[in-house]
């Protein structure tokens, strides 16, 4: 490869002078992306619940060279979402990108499952992401000047998976939302894509990954492993810019080391 060819490669992943608004930015998947996205020169509004966590994630961003600040938001509560995109202009600038990476699971059984239960899920996976794209997708739409959102589904959304029902619902939705808005922010300039992880360890899912499903899954996953959650980077820098992937809308890209693919 040619020096002008390396220098166009990489200005096709060169995100400097964005912003974006990461919701679940405290947790194992969402802090990878902040600081992949950072990386690319991306300033990072890490946003979650925890002041604590929120707070050690900037420092971590700071001290990688990025511009981060801790937005503290219940995502589940449009006027909470509201200040926080204001805060987030105030402190960053108008966000171009948002990243939906919230999440929590359970392994409650069907017939145990409460409606308090489901709702907290729902609530965390599902209307977050539905609030936070009328929240922050209604401001690029007022700004005029596009912008992208990308939303983090799940394999289970599309396979259905033992002992995570609540769960799997919700990520269902977040894919129909993803393709819904695809197309109706589409004459914005905004494009809306998902990525469908495969099994990676997480907060929300570490009491699930028992040796035996670990092997259940390694079982029906080409790869035969799990995945990192560094390895979700490179799809979410690829899609963050309209350079790499302007033509690219309404997809949900598998992460899954295989997963979807193996049939017997």
């Amino acid at each position: 490869m040619t020096a002008t060819n390396e220098t166009a490669g990489a200005a096709l992943f060169d995100l400097t002078g964005h912003v974006a608004a990461v919701i679940g930015g405290t947790g194992v998947l969402g802090g990878a992306l902040c600081h992949g996205l950072a990386g690319a020169g991306v300033s990072i509004a890490v946003m979650g619940r925890s002041s604590e966590r929120a707070d050690a994630r900037v420092a971590a961003l700071r001290a990688q060279g990025a511009t981060a600040e801790a937005v503290l938001v219940d995502a589940s509560d449009r006027s909470s979402l509201e200040a926080a995109r204001r805060k987030v202009e105030e402190r960053l600038g108008p966000a171009d990108i948002l990243v939906n990476a919230a999440g929590v699971n359970s392994s409650t059984p069907f017939f145990e499952i409460t409606l308090d239960e489901w709702h907290r899920i729902l609530d965390t996976n599902l209307t977050s992401v539905f609030l936070a794209c009328q929240v922050f997708g209604g401001a690029m739409v007022e700004r005029g000047q596009g912008g992208t959102i990308i939303n983090i589904s799940s394999t289970s959304s599309e396979i259905p998976l033992s002992r995570v029902l609540t769960y799997s619902v919700s990520k269902a939705g977040v894919n129909i939302i993803t393709r819904y808005l695809a197309q109706e922010l589409a004459p914005h300039h905004i494009r809306v894509n998902a990525i469908v992880p495969g099994f990676f360890p997480a907060e929300q899912n570490r009491r699930l990954l028992s040796e035996d499903r670990v092997r259940a899954i390694l079982g029906h996953t080409p790869a035969a492993r799990l995945g990192e959650p560094d390895e979700l980077v490179g799809t979410t820098v690829w899609l963050a810019s309209e350079r790499a992937s302007g033509f690219v809308t309404g997809t949900l890209i598998p992460v899954d080391g295989g997963f979807a693919a193996m049939t017997i």
